[in-house]
């Protein structure tokens, strides 16, 4: 069956963000991908310069209403990034709703691209607001993230993963932590869920669009290993290890010895790592956290 994809993000014509590091991936691994573009720049903003164009939520409204007077507004998922201001949210969340009713069960992957570090650098603070997914909760252990994705769970998503935390890794300070939990039900009626903990080897580079490519290959794997969200997260974290050392070593490269990569040197090599986003080898295995929980 085909599986189709509405992919609502920001798009450059030169480098990988948005929808240039969401839909390359997807198609790859068999997924129809349709994309709304909610800004369009010429390169992302870490370059000295840049510009471009921003879509409005009036004009996003047209789009949709094209897709819609043809019929042809039943997709299988709806990805969302980057989103600028609260009336762009707004109409993307009536979209939902209206593809929802076309198909019931329609998956939403939700990237609520918000900021670094503690720095809600990227939209405006009505839209942090508007996600919901903000449960005003500090994640400073593996317990608080633990509590937050259960207190997230109960607002409706089966699952979430937290990809960036400030929790320490027991393996030292090169590693990040990432968190997961999937929300299963036995063909008895009890509730269960998988919950994962992953390191994450860093990489001493700043990248852009690698939180694109990790939503994007998580709605594909969870695809893929619907009850399985171990697999899907070790095969998703795996691509992204495979897609960021071929990045950082042709960038390395480029710029020389002893010289720092520019921001155009560091764009993903997205196409060069084809291979490997269909059939990533696992160099990152996650771990069971927690036993199911009734």
């Amino acid at each position: 069956m085909e599986c189709r994809v509405l992919s609502i993000q920001s798009h450059v014509v030169r480098g990988y963000v948005g929808n240039k590091s969401a839909t390359f991936p997807l198609q790859v691994l068999g997924f129809e991908v349709d994309s709304i573009n909610s800004v369009q720049f010429s390169n992302h903003t870490g370059y000295a310069h840049w510009k471009g164009q921003v879509l409005t939520a009036e004009e996003l409204n047209v789009l949709y209403e094209g897709i819609k007077l043809n019929k042809v507004n039943h997709y299988d998922y709806i990805l969302t990034g980057y989103c600028r201001d609260q009336s762009f949210l707004e109409m993307v969340v009536d979209i939902i709703q209206g593809l929802k009713k076309a198909n019931p069960s329609l998956i939403y992957v939700c990237d609520p691209v918000m900021g670094d570090h503690g720095a809600m650098c990227f939209i405006c603070h009505y839209c942090l607001f508007l996600y919901r997914l903000l449960t005003g909760r500090k994640i400073n252990t593996e317990e608080d993230a633990v509590e937050v994705m259960d207190l997230l769970h109960k607002m409706g998503p089966e699952t979430v993963v937290l990809t960036s935390t400030d929790i320490p890794s027991k393996n030292g300070d090169q590693f990040l932590v990432a968190l997961g939990s999937h929300k299963i039900v036995k063909p008895d009626g009890t509730k269960t869920n998988q919950k994962i903990y992953m390191d994450i080897p860093k990489v001493d580079a700043v990248f852009v669009g690698t939180g694109d490519l990790f939503a994007a290959m998580l709605l594909a794997w969870t695809h893929y290993h619907p009850k399985d969200l171990k697999m899907a997260c070790e095969k998703t974290v795996s691509v992204m290890h495979h897609v960021i050392k071929r990045t950082i070593t042709y960038a390395n490269e480029m710029a020389g010895p002893g010289k720092r990569p520019s921001p155009a040197q560091l764009e993903l090599r997205m196409v060069q790592s084809k291979a490997d986003i269909e059939n990533p080898a696992i160099i990152v295995e996650a771990k069971i956290i927690q036993k199911p929980s009734h």
